[in-house]
């Protein structure tokens, strides 16, 4: 039987609602992108704000750090994409990318090139070794496309989750979708790959209230994961640890056995609403972000075996 996971909270932080999280590989910082159209750096180690600044009057919903360039990138309601360089904090470019609400980045793993997603039902692929020039634009939705993953097994393939209740899979050399998956009764908020046992999966949580899991290659569902009592607003399968996590706007946090698929733990930190989750390779701290402020945690085995810790 597996053991039950032991879950400790490190740092809470109280702030304005926090849309995205995102974690620096190296450095003891969580990116914030925040609903009033803020972005902070925090010092998860010394528990302060390490920089932060106004990015629009619109709400931010997305950033990213693009660490091969020390750079971070923001997506915002106003449709625009904005570059900075991190370590002084100017801007480095401003992309006037969609027509509507951009709710998601993803930044590929090696390659020069980040995807966006948006409210006017487009996904854009944009290489910034070309002087950020969007060299194609994906289309086959039909409502907002409300996250975008690479694949890391199969890094010129990548999913992306609608309002449509649809997941698509795409191929960066072809604007039209391999396949699409009819996945949910109601809207999809997110999507990510996971690897277990070297197979590859997607999780995609929904408005229905629940999360699933797909195996990848025989495009079927091998899961729902119901618990929650509303949207599911995140997830993701933490790659240094036997769990899924799942995030919702009924204020709670569950982490669930990635054999079983039982719910193992329910997490409820009292900052209302959770819209956000990040991991780190190496590292078995996980950063939640709420209507209130922010979570850093540990999550180990229950004989309190953590391998990987900062």
């Amino acid at each position: 039987m597996a053991l039950s996971p032991i879950i400790e909270t490190e740092f809470v932080q109280t702030s304005e609602r926090v849309k995205s999280v995102d974690l620096h590989p190296t450095k003891p910082w969580i990116l914030a992108a925040l609903y009033s159209g803020n972005v902070c750096i925090w010092d998860y180690q010394l528990q302060k704000i390490e920089k932060s600044f106004k990015v629009t009057e619109s709400p931010a919903r997305s950033a990213k750090f693009i660490v091969r360039e020390n750079w971070i990138v923001v997506g915002a309601d106003d449709g625009f994409i904005r570059v900075y360089n991190y370590d002084t904090m100017e801007m480095i470019k401003e992309i006037e990318a969609h027509t509507d609400f951009i709710r998601s980045l993803a930044i590929h793993p090696t390659l020069p090139f980040m995807l966006s997603s948006s409210d006017d039902k487009l996904i854009k692929l944009w290489d910034w070794e070309k002087g950020w020039i969007c060299s194609r634009i994906f289309e086959g939705h039909g409502h907002y496309v409300m996250q975008v993953a690479f694949n890391p097994k199969d890094l010129n393939t990548f999913a992306s989750a609608s309002l449509d209740c649809t997941i698509k899979i795409w191929n960066m050399d072809s604007a039209s979708p391999n396949f699409t998956l009819d996945a949910h009764v109601k809207g999809i908020n997110c999507i990510e790959f996971f690897v277990a046992a070297d197979k590859p999966y997607l999780i995609s949580g929904s408005d229905d209230c629940t999360a699933k899991v797909w195996d990848y290659e025989t495009k079927s569902c091998v899961q729902t994961l119901e618990g929650h009592t509303h949207n599911v607003t995140a997830i993701c399968g933490h790659p240094e640890l036997p769990n899924i996590i799942t995030c919702s706007e009924d204020g709670t946090v569950g982490v669930w056995d990635t054999t079983s698929y039982r719910l193992e733990k329910t997490l409820e930190y009292g900052l209302e609403r959770v819209w956000t989750v990040a991991y780190m390779k190496g590292s078995s701290k996980v950063v939640f972000g709420c209507d209130k402020g922010m979570i850093v945690a540990k999550i180990s085995g229950s004989l309190g075996s953590d391998s990987a810790v900062f």
